[in-house]
Parts: C-alpha cells; structure tokens; sequence
C-alpha cells in the first residue's frame, strides 16, 4: 500500500510539472484522430 501511495504521489507531481506538455500532445492527438476521421468519410 505504501508503494501504491508513493508511486500515486509521484505521477501526481510529473503530472503537475508536465499538465501543459501533456495537454500539448492530447490536443495533437486529438487532431490527427480527427483527421484520420474527416479523412476517412471523403
């Protein structure tokens, strides 16, 4: 359990540290899958 709650609390701080590079690169995700959509029905 300790464990668990050590690795919790360190992802929460990489987390933390990193939320603007991670919402960078849902967003470019997000666009290639969208783009794969529209791309996909034409």
């Amino acid at each position: 359990m300790q464990t668990l709650t050590r690795t919790y609390e360190g992802l929460s701080l990489v987390v933390e540290l990193n939320w603007d590079r991670l919402l960078y690169v849902a967003a470019i995700g997000l666009s290639l899958l969208a783009g794969l959509f529209i791309g996909s029905l034409f």
